[in-house]
């Protein structure tokens, strides 16, 4: 994929606007794909008929979910957008793939404590953040020591998803837990220094404008990587933050350990914060500020996940287990005595 030039052209647009890796990543990938559906084509030579006949083959042939045709579309969208200057407009024959109506996973808070404590530092912490102030798994890791505010008991979440920042509460029972991994940060980051290092990983534009902050303590990670590695577009060494793999996989152990046999995964505490939240009065406007939702809809879903529990209605079986006892002697057989 590396080695087309019009792929690598792909690649310096993106860079130059400031999308994550990931996101790059997975536009190349699907750009790639669309290329090659269409027999190594080049896209300029290409035009809606070719990119609606591809969606509908991913949803016919390949039975791809929506979000995964949506990527796809995105990915297309911005390729003739910005290398061609071009606007599509799907043909009315594109077969899009149904998007299914799901209600999220969320463990109750003894579940949701008890995977916490089953964790080793630093995840034990890090899913605490997770649960207890609703972050994204990406969010989480690339939280630096300046989002941390301390005095005002906040996190500022730095272009989350959508690229859009907000402030988020910092929990007051993980304040030492974290003052302490500031500690560790500041140690490690000392003796990268001392060996001559101690860059940490900064998006190219920010680097730029910022050259003093490749090597300040502020900037640094919370949650940093072991090693050093090499910087994905700008090529020096710098130590960038835990990979999202390490936190799947302790997650993993403690749900194995637990025996829940919910399907957790690392989005599953931030369904948790937000129902636990409304379950506890908080007005749902509070809630979706929190978590950062552009659309109210978005974060009525948890309504849907509390149900009846936050209007207190009961199921008709557990209204009167007495009664219920009572009817259930009426049918029984006489015993031998009588």
């Amino acid at each position: 994929m590396g080695q087309s030039p019009f792929l690598e052209s792909v690649r310096q647009v993106l860079r130059t606007k400031h999308y994550s890796i990931q996101t790059e990543k997975a536009y190349l990938t699907w750009i790639k794909r669309f290329i090659l559906y269409n027999n190594k084509r080049h896209p300029a030579d290409m035009a809606e008929q070719e990119v609606s006949n591809f969606l509908s083959y991913l949803a016919v042939n390949r039975g791809v979910t929506s979000s995964t045709q949506n990527l796809a579309l995105c990915a297309i969208v911005f390729m003739y957008k910005h290398m061609f200057d071009r606007k599509l407009t799907l043909l009315e024959g594109t077969v899009r793939a149904k998007a299914p109506t799901r209600v999220p996973v969320v463990l109750s808070n003894q579940e949701a404590l008890c995977l916490i404590e089953l964790l080793n530092p630093p995840y034990k912490l890090m899913f605490s953040m997770l649960y207890g102030a609703g972050l994204r798994k990406a969010e989480l890791l690339r939280l630096r020591v300046k989002d941390i505010d301390f005095e005002n008991q906040s996190i500022f979440v730095f272009r989350g998803k959508g690229k859009k920042d907000r402030v988020t509460m910092l929990p007051q029972s993980l304040v030492p837990e974290l003052k302490d991994q500031i500690v560790r940060v500041s140690q490690i980051h000392q003796k990268d220094l001392a060996e001559g290092e101690g860059k940490t990983s900064l998006p190219s534009g920010l680097a730029r404008k910022y050259p003093y902050a490749i090597t300040d303590f502020k900037w640094q990670y919370v949650f940093p990587s072991r090693n050093r590695s090499k910087h994905p577009s700008d090529g020096y060494f710098c130590r960038h933050h835990l990979h999202w793999t390490a936190l799947t996989k302790a997650l993993r152990e403690a749900v194995k350990t637990s025996g829940i046999t919910k399907h957790v995964t690392a989005h599953t505490f931030r369904h948790t914060f937000a129902t636990q939240l409304l379950k506890n009065g908080a007005d749902i406007r509070t809630v979706q500020e929190l978590l950062g939702h552009k659309d109210l809809k978005t974060t009525q879903i948890y309504t849907h996940v509390i149900g009846s529990h936050s209007s207190g209605t009961m199921s008709p079986i557990d209204r009167d287990k007495a009664a219920i006892t009572k009817s259930w002697s009426i049918y029984q057989a006489p015993s031998k005595s009588e």
